[in-house]
């Protein structure tokens, strides 16, 4: 009897011991984990984002080739799809040819505007010839007619001095009439030359507009990324403003939803441990980059309005960006949408 009742007390005393083992195991485990989360701020509101870039027809035409597969890295420029440029090659050359043809107008006005230009330059030169001539008359004439009157020279004499000074003066009266329908010629000339201009100006832009045109139909990757969400086919016909394609570019990052309560003390540029679950819960680092200008709510399609109906207090989430060690391993298994855990060192 003696021998049970103390395997009894052994028994019990045991049972004492292991369920206070567990009691200080439990204690200890959650001092420490109100310790390690006392200084952190974490969610499960949150997923990887990234760009994702709509690859649009800029003009109507029908599909050559398609220069990608489904799901396929690109590089930025790669060249994607090529439209039918048949037509458009051909209004270049055209716009090519009118510019040409344009030119060669610009230069015969420029040349015709340098000779008239030239022929101004003489006139000039004759009305001040003329002059000299009517001066040098016109003083030999008033010289004359004092030596008539006093009777030292001839009629014949002074007649012929004073017709030698009207015809001077009537050679500075035609050149004069000459030098201004030089310079009426000039701005005539000077007027075809600025419309010839023009014209090449206009000329010219018509082949910049096909050359522009011209480069719509070669298609190219507008960032680095993954191709996807191809809606094409070769053959079809796409029209201007077309989704063709979208490319989901290379950099994600995570969009972290924290409580209002919990931004106080998360600020830009402390770290944080990102639990990825399509990896199992693998952990990458990453760093608080910025916040959003309004709480999701505001950004929705319909946002609340808090003056009308019964208003309840809900409390918000404001996105919070938070960027990626690129030099990690698993940052190349990423993509974006996929849920992720976060949890921001605060002190």
């Amino acid at each position: 009897m003696s021998t049970e009742k103390d395997t009894k007390k052994k028994g019990k005393k045991t049972t004492t011991i292991i369920l206070g083992l567990i009691l200080l195991t439990g204690i200890v485990v959650g001092i420490r984990e109100y310790l390690h989360y006392k200084d952190l701020e974490t969610t499960d509101d949150a997923q990887l984002t990234c760009n994702i870039d709509p690859v649009v027809a800029r003009i109507s035409d029908y599909v050559t080739s398609i220069n990608f597969k489904d799901n396929e890295h690109v590089t930025k420029g790669q060249i994607l799809v090529q439209l039918d440029d048949k037509d458009l090659v051909i209004k270049q050359q055209q716009a090519q040819a009118d510019l040409s043809d344009a030119q060669a107008k610009a230069d015969v006005s420029k040349a015709n505007a340098s000779s008239v230009e030239s022929t101004l330059a003489t006139s000039k030169d004759e009305i001040s010839s003329a002059k000299i001539d009517y001066n040098k008359a016109n003083r030999d004439y008033e010289r004359y007619r004092s030596l008539y009157k006093d009777g030292s020279v001839t009629q014949e004499q002074f007649d012929q001095v004073r017709t030698t000074m009207e015809s001077d003066s009537n050679k500075v009266d035609i050149a004069t009439k000459k030098y201004a329908s030089a310079q009426k010629q000039y701005d005539l000339a000077l007027a075809d030359l600025a419309s010839s201009q023009a014209n090449v100006a206009v000329k010219q832009s018509d082949l910049d507009y096909a050359k522009l045109q011209l480069s719509y139909a070669t298609i190219t990757a507008p960032a680095s990324g993954i191709a996807s969400q191809r809606a094409i086919q070769l053959g079809q016909l796409v029209s201007a403003g077309s989704s063709m394609l979208a490319v989901v570019e290379d950099s994600v990052w995570v969009e972290a939803n924290f409580k209002e309560t919990q931004l106080s003390d998360i600020k830009i540029g402390q770290t944080a441990d990102i639990g990825i679950d399509a990896l199992n819960g693998q952990v990458i680092k990453g760093t608080v980059n910025s916040f959003a200008g309004a709480t999701g709510a505001l950004f929705s399609l319909l946002p609340p309005d808090n003056a009308t109906g019964n208003y309840v207090k809900v409390v918000q989430r404001v996105p919070v960006k938070i960027v990626l060690d690129t030099k990690d391993p698993a940052y190349k298994d990423l993509r974006p949408g996929l849920s992720v855990e976060v949890s921001i060192a605060v002190r």
